[in-house]
């Protein structure tokens, strides 16, 4: 059984993640999605930040046919750790980070990238 893996903020949903997620559960039998907690967006967009709570987060992943599970992070060992528990044989990320660290890529056989749908970010509908 292959374990896909795919994590980040997924707070406001758009059909770009709907896309990487139909993306990355073509890639295996399970699809897990990490998702970080509420303070760990806030540290990285900022204090406005996240639209939706955690728990709001990952009950709309849940909901959607491609994700087998939802789980959730609040530091870089928090993330590595889960990765580790589901057993990910692949990530899956977005394009924007080859050539940079993917913590946890190393505890996968593989990482694959997803390339952006158009200009589609949360932070790009936030700021329509």
């Amino acid at each position: 059984m292959k374990t896909v893996w795919v994590n980040g903020c997924f707070d406001v949903l758009h059909i770009g993640h709907i896309e990487l997620l139909k993306y990355a559960k073509s890639l295996g039998d399970k699809l897990v999605v990490g998702i970080d907690v509420d303070s760990r967006v806030k540290e990285m967009k900022g204090q406005e930040r996240p639209i939706n709570t955690t728990i709001d987060r990952m009950n709309m992943l849940k909901s959607i046919k491609y994700v087998d599970d939802v789980t959730f992070f609040g530091t870089d060992d928090e993330l590595r750790r889960s990765i580790e528990l589901h057993g990910a044989n692949i990530m899956v990320v977005g394009s924007d980070y080859k050539n940079k660290k993917v913590i946890g890529s190393d505890l996968v056989d593989d990482v694959l990238y997803f390339n952006r749908i158009g200009d589609y970010s949360t932070t790009n509908i936030i700021n329509k």
